[in-house]
């Protein structure tokens, strides 16, 4: 079976490569953010050492806290240098800088869930509105010194990538080995629930969009699919090791997407090249088409980044929005009417995880096809 060889060849190793360089890439998300948001951090109103990021409440007129949706949400589908177990209880995650005079490495423990500065041994940092910063003797934001730092913490969307990885390697390593020792024999155990899916990617995904070379993009987009599927499925469990929104991070899905881009353009014979760089129109309107057929080799894979982004990114937030109903109303009343929505919402972002992977993976080898494509007169 097809299954059989792929799994039990080489191309195994392959698929892991490719989950590494996933999990690779992924990390740097954290770094570019970092000096992205540095500005106008630095420039709002944040040097209020008790500050807690991502949970922002203000407080009524009889002292109350207000519940604030908005805060709420954002801190559960931001990445965040904490892992939020239950309460107030949190897992502090590993802290790697590299600033201008070396590297440190602590835990954000040290932070107190932002609360208080840490004197490391070349600068004292901070956890402003979860992004780290250099700060002077008065907690106030030294700039320039933030400029110099390099983020490469493992944060909660890093650690929730690992876990997806890993258990895409102990699964796929798993099934591989069984391949080797049943071969011929049918499918049992594992290997019996993920071979429909490897079948599936393969007849209904790979074969139609891409012919007869197929099997030479067959791992990646094994990983694709999985990768993707998985990393939506732990984002749907409320517990530790769920809950990180990682496909939901812009970040990630543009490091897919580039990846996409690179395959497609790498792996483009003369054909595909001559239908974007001389198309088959009249000379006179090469000064138009052709400015259009490259902004299509951009706009392909951007699609694949904003349509998984934004759709992993909705269905946490209308889950979030609706459990928040409870506490904006501060009513148990509302509390069955909310449950059994976010009950709907969940069952149906069940479907929506494994339909985003699938689209991802479509249109990818979709892409792939019309790169591969032979001329036909």
């Amino acid at each position: 079976m097809i299954s059989t060889r792929i799994l039990s060849s080489g191309k195994v190793r392959l698929f892991a490569v490719c989950a590494f360089f996933f999990t690779l890439f992924s990390i740097s998300p954290s770094l570019v953010a970092q000096h992205h948001t540095s500005d106008s951090a630095a420039s709002s109103t944040v040097e209020s050492d008790s500050q807690i990021p991502g949970v922002e409440h203000v407080e009524n007129s009889h002292g109350e806290e207000k519940f604030d949706p908005t805060a709420a949400i954002m801190e559960h589908i931001a990445d965040s240098h904490y892992w939020h177990l239950w309460g107030h209880t949190s897992l502090p995650l590993p802290v790697i800088i590299i600033t201008d005079k070396g590297m440190e490495v602590f835990s954000s423990s040290k932070f107190h869930h932002g609360e208080d500065a840490y004197q490391g041994t070349h600068y004292t940092y901070k956890l402003i509105e979860d992004k780290l910063f250099v700060v002077d003797q008065q907690g106030n934001i030294d700039k320039e010194a933030s400029s110099r730092i390099y983020d490469f913490s493992i944060t909660k969307n890093v650690a929730s990538l690992w876990i997806a990885v890993a258990i895409l390697i102990l699964i796929f390593t798993s099934v591989s080995s069984s391949y080797k020792k049943r071969q011929g024999k049918a499918p049992k155990g594992l290997q019996s629930v993920i071979e429909p899916f490897i079948m599936f990617v393969r007849d209904d995904i790979a074969i139609p969009n891409i012919g007869y070379k197929y099997a030479k993009f067959m791992p990646l987009l094994l990983t694709m699919f999985f990768f993707i599927w998985i990393n939506n499925l732990l984002g749907l469990i409320p517990i530790f090791p769920g809950g990180a929104n990682v496909t939901g991070n812009i970040f990630l899905t543009f490091v897919l997407s580039f990846i996409v881009l690179l395959v497609v353009n790498l792996n483009g014979n003369k054909y595909y090249w001559k239908h974007i760089l001389l198309p088959d129109v009249p000379w006179w309107l090469y000064p138009i088409m052709i400015p259009v057929e490259l902004i299509g080799v951009i706009s392909k894979p951007f699609a694949l980044m904003i349509r998984l982004y934004a759709n992993i990114s909705a269905g946490h937030i209308i889950i979030l929005s609706l459990i928040s109903l409870i506490f904006i109303f501060k009513s148990l009343a509302i509390a069955p009417v909310s449950v059994a929505f976010v009950l709907f919402m969940n069952v149906l972002e069940l479907l929506v995880a494994f339909l985003q992977a699938f689209i991802f993976t479509m249109l990818t080898a979709l892409f792939i096809g019309t790169a591969v494509d032979e001329h036909h007169h």
